[in-house]
């Protein structure tokens, strides 16, 4: 797998930058005034990105070049270390799953959810070797399963599990970010692996791998814009979150009509295979969704399966770490 173009350093493990449950201070702080168009066109917005998923689909749907601020993006192998480096103020604003917020709670990150958008869980799949014996969730009992902790995955693997009448505590979760996931799959050196598009289209394309399982009816699919609370307090760094979340809910829009162009796009960016892409993109893409008490409720009921099962410490309430602020501009870009 070929290596992301720009990658920040993570500054720790989510699960070690607190040692409770995490209780936001209170997310509703005073919204900064805009500021003028002058002032904002001396912003540069820090985004992380996650191999080249949202800076291509703005390349592909024209929405990058008329920015009234800057831009600078920085790639990331999962949502768990670019949400550390939000909260560290390293930079501003970035796209994640459903898992990695959950586990920021849980460390007290000083972050905030910002924005929703729905995916289909298609591609959040459990993969096996082509010639695996293992036929069934309840097969992987005892098994070795990789996955890269607090991603997308993680919420994916203990779903499925308790589908079967498992836990996490029946299998061995081997900690792994997805290079090293799709390396050691193919080495055999794990039963199974955890992982989203591209990954899971790449696997089933290049190592003939076998969906054991999915999301569909466990996983809620939803993806979100994650923004650090020091930018969301800055009133320059607002302006542009502002104008930037509405952004890039166009571009899902318009990827919905474009695949083709979003498949091509997303390939000259991360340097993928067309095939990969192209298949990545069939299987459906992100629409934008009200960041809603829906929204709010079944990110809860996850992360309560986490602390059930011990996977964070102590409970979190996921929806004092979402700030609505920007809803209003976020449904005039789903409705237009």
């Amino acid at each position: 797998m070929r290596k992301p173009t720009r990658t920040l350093v993570a500054f720790a493990a989510v699960a070690a930058l607190a040692g409770c449950g995490g209780q936001a201070e209170s997310t509703t702080a005073a919204v900064p005034a805009p500021v003028s168009p002058a002032e904002l066109a001396n912003v540069t917005l820090k985004v992380g990105d996650q191999k080249g998923g949202v800076k291509s689909l703005l390349t592909a749907a024209g929405l990058l070049g008329d920015l009234p601020y800057k831009i600078e993006f920085s790639t990331f192998t999962s949502g768990p270390p670019l949400l550390e480096a939000a909260s560290a103020g390293a930079i501003d604003i970035g796209r994640v799953g459903n898992t990695p917020p959950i586990f920021a709670a849980a460390a007290d990150a000083k972050i905030s959810v910002v924005a929703a958008a729905q995916a289909p869980v298609f591609d959040d799949a459990l993969l096996v070797p082509p010639d695996s014996p293992v036929q069934d969730l309840a097969g992987l009992k005892g098994k070795t399963i990789g996955v890269a902790k607090g991603s997308s995955a993680h919420g994916q693997v203990l779903y499925n599990l308790r589908a079967a009448g498992l836990s996490t505590k029946d299998v061995k979760l081997s900690y792994l970010q997805p290079a090293d996931a799709f390396a050691a799959f193919n080495q055999k050196a794990i039963d199974a692996w955890a992982v989203w598009d591209p990954y899971t289209s790449q696997a089933q394309q290049e190592s003939n791998a076998r969906v054991l399982a999915d999301g569909v009816g466990k996983t809620n699919g939803y993806v979100f814009q994650v923004a650090g609370r020091d930018a969301l307090a800055d009133p320059g760094k607002n302006s542009a979150l502002r104008e930037y979340v509405a952004r890039v809910a166009k571009a899902q829009k318009w990827a919905d009509t474009h695949r083709p162009e979003w498949a091509a796009a997303w390939a000259a960016e991360t340097g993928l295979k067309p095939e990969v892409t192209n298949a990545a993109t069939a299987r459906g893409v992100e629409l934008p969704v009200a960041l809603d008490d829906q929204v709010l409720k079944s990110q809860q009921d996850l992360a309560n399966a986490f602390s059930e099962e011990k996977l964070i410490p102590g409970a979190i309430d996921f929806a004092a770490f979402a700030d609505q602020r920007y809803s209003e501009d976020l449904r005039s870009a789903r409705e237009k």
